[in-house]
């Protein structure tokens, strides 16, 4: 089986299949496991590549473990971002991902910047299946049961529940009883007094951009990522939540 490194590699050799063929029971590319370790996907939108190594620092040092940075316009100022995390990424524990991936071809560009996941609002099951292809873990944009099984059939690592906040925690709940092997990360709306209930009902992790972010002050990340990161332990210390470390 590749490697994720090799697969990356071919991936910036330009050697891409348009419309691949995916046996995901042998190929799916696993769930990022800086997501499961920390519980959290820190969400980074109009981060500069200047003041993004010191906000991934201190969503390290609070005990995230995934960084998404969206490519939203101007793409190029974003894949910069990535490019400064991704640089550090790997000495931090840092799983560094793109969101906001619209296309293929925005995918190919944020794995050349580095990125070693895929976020999306939607579903498009072949961006899904170009990333299985490529053993790059996507986490597509679900918000029923019909997208979410047709983006686990696409090859998708997991599904981004978009938006949690309408969708709420019942959602996940009764998700999870005709789809268990499907992990879901709740994403949009979500807080620190929201993400436990997320958690107690089998989210793997929560995603969450703004109240973790906020103004961008490090101090302010690193103790809101601390106060998060402890709400998501203590509630899978009252649940068995499926793919999180034991």
């Amino acid at each position: 089986m590749r490697t994720r490194r090799a697969t990356l590699s071919a991936v910036k050799a330009g050697k891409h299949e348009e419309k691949p063929t995916v046996d995901v029971a042998t190929t799916r590319p696993a769930v990022p496991p800086g997501l499961l370790a920390g519980g959290v996907v820190a969400i980074g939108r109009y981060i500069a590549a200047e003041a993004a190594p010191a906000i991934a620092r201190a969503l390290a040092d609070g005990g995230v473990r995934a960084f998404e940075l969206t490519l939203n316009d101007p793409e190029a100022d974003a894949l910069r971002s990535i490019e400064a995390v991704a640089r550090i990424g790997a000495d931090l524990g840092l799983d560094i991902g793109a969101g906001t991936v619209l296309s293929i071809d925005a995918a190919r560009r944020a794995t050349d910047a580095g990125a070693t996941f895929l976020v999306s609002p939607h579903i498009d099951t072949e961006l899904v299946a170009w990333a299985a292809a490529h053993d790059v873990p996507a986490l597509p944009g679900c918000a029923t049961p019909t997208e979410a099984l047709a983006a686990w059939r696409a090859g998708a690592a997991a599904i981004k529940l978009f938006p949690a906040s309408v969708a709420g925690p019942a959602f996940v709940r009764e998700m999870r009883g005709p789809f268990p092997d499907i992990p879901i990360v709740p994403t949009g709306g979500v807080t620190v007094d929201t993400a436990p209930s997320f958690i107690a009902v089998g989210a793997v992790a929560v995603g969450m951009g703004g109240w973790l972010l906020g103004d961008g002050s490090t101090a302010g990340v690193r103790e809101r990522a601390s106060r998060v990161v402890a709400a998501v332990v203590a509630a899978r210390a009252g649940s068995a939540v499926p793919g999180s470390p034991a």
